[in-house]
């Protein structure tokens, strides 16, 4: 026997809610992939005129001056950290890649990236288990935690803010070109004063300058 043509129609709308519902679950979560068109953008890169190896050292001091601990330091890479505790059970962790590569003679193509790390502790207790006669066997608390940070979430910084300090950082510890020229191109000449803010916005107090 045939269905009623009204339960096919209403079979056929159901059927269509549930594909545009999954089309559209899909079409969000790659948002952020459909997002990366590569245009032309300056927040992560900066030429200098200068070779790599000074262009890279100057980009670890300027790391080290905010307190970041630097795993890596060559003459055309270097990786720092920096942790954060905002929270009681929150950790987060800021890893900071510069790459420095060669344009041409004696220039710098300086290329930076951050991501954050988000940790949350997670607690757990320890029990024992006590064998009692005629009751098997009971477990008991034994007073011991095993505590350990699970990572919850990554993601690249975004901030055009967080990079443009981090390149004024760079210009200041850079070596004064004779010729007086701009230190970096694409940010303008850059003050003889260090910037009044750090690496995250915040009033900084001016570090010696190096002789």
């Amino acid at each position: 026997m045939r269905a009623p043509r009204p339960l096919l129609v209403l079979s056929s709308l159901v059927l269509l809610s549930t594909v545009l519902t999954a089309c559209g679950r899909n079409a969000r979560e790659e948002a952020p992939f459909m997002g990366e068109a590569f245009d032309a953008d300056d927040t992560y890169s900066r030429i200098y005129d200068l070779p790599p190896a000074q262009v890279c050292s100057a980009s670890r001091l300027a790391l080290l001056g905010q307190g970041y601990a630097v795993n890596k330091a060559g003459d055309d890479a270097v990786e720092a950290v920096k942790n954060f505790q905002p929270e009681e059970d929150v950790h987060t962790q800021l890893s900071v890649r510069v790459s420095c590569v060669p344009r041409g003679h004696d220039r710098t193509l300086l290329f930076v990236s951050a991501l954050l790390d988000r940790y949350n502790l997670r607690k757990s207790s320890s029990s024992a288990s006590l064998g009692v006669g005629g009751l098997g066997s009971v477990s008991l608390p034994i007073g011991s935690r095993d505590d350990s940070l699970v990572r919850v979430a990554s993601s690249t910084v975004q901030d055009t803010g967080f990079y443009r300090r981090f390149f004024e950082r760079v210009g200041y510890y850079v070596p004064q070109p004779d010729s007086g020229a701009p230190r970096a191109r694409g940010d303008g000449p850059v003050d003889e004063d260090p910037p009044p803010e750090d690496l995250h916005g915040n009033a900084a107090e001016p570090p010696a300058r190096p002789r």
